[in-house]
């Protein structure tokens, strides 16, 4: 009987070490490390990383993407404004406080985008009539490369059509050219061409 009576024991013993030992291991509350780390996926996690180094990049880059323009002529505010790059050359004038009277609104592409370094000349009503007739007064035949229309460019020894709409549009969008060479940059003039057309054309 007494041996029965301390297997039973035994018994009990081995019975409530186990139920210690599961309420230990299923009841202990976890920490807060233990838990954020089941309760989001390392998937989620990474994404959430890669979404905020990619809205840093995107803030670094519209910081970048700042440019300089360099308004003269009849404006009333001739200077040097700060732009973002997506403005166009209508947004400059404002910032530079608007056209003057006299100023020759025709002949600035106001849709053009504006770009870094770039000089927007607004000419005054009647000034490029009065080059053209003092050049032609002092038998000056010269094409200004910077206003001259298709039609002119094309009178120009090896410039047709397609390369004077070439000239007209690296024109537009960077501004004008400041020097001859400026004429290589655009397709299809090479250095043979430039040599042609240099004693018949004005720059800038």
């Amino acid at each position: 009987m007494k041996i029965v009576t301390k297997h039973i024991r035994i018994i009990l013993i081995l019975v409530g070490i186990g139920i210690l030992t599961a309420i230990y291991f299923l009841g202990v509350p976890l920490t807060a490390e233990e838990g954020n780390a089941l309760s989001l996926p390392e998937e989620v996690k990474d994404a959430s990383g890669t979404q905020t180094e990619k809205n840093e990049d995107q803030s670094n880059q519209n910081k970048k993407e700042e440019v300089y323009v360099d308004i003269k002529g009849e404006v009333k505010h001739p200077g040097v404004y700060p732009l973002s790059a997506d403005k166009r050359v209508k947004d400059a004038i404002e910032l530079a406080g608007g056209f003057l009277e006299k100023a020759d609104t025709d002949s600035v592409n106001l849709a053009q985008k504006v770009q870094d370094e770039q000089v927007i000349m607004v000419p005054a009503q009647g000034e490029q009539n009065e080059k053209s007739a003092d050049e032609t007064e002092q038998g000056n035949s010269k094409i200004p490369v910077n206003t001259a229309d298709a039609e002119e460019l094309t009178k120009l020894p090896g410039i047709g059509p397609s390369k004077a709409d070439a000239i007209i549009q690296y024109r537009d969008e960077n501004g004008g050219y400041q020097q001859k060479e400026d004429l290589l940059d655009v397709g299809g003039i090479g250095e043979k061409t430039l040599e042609k057309i240099a004693p018949s054309i004005q720059v800038p």
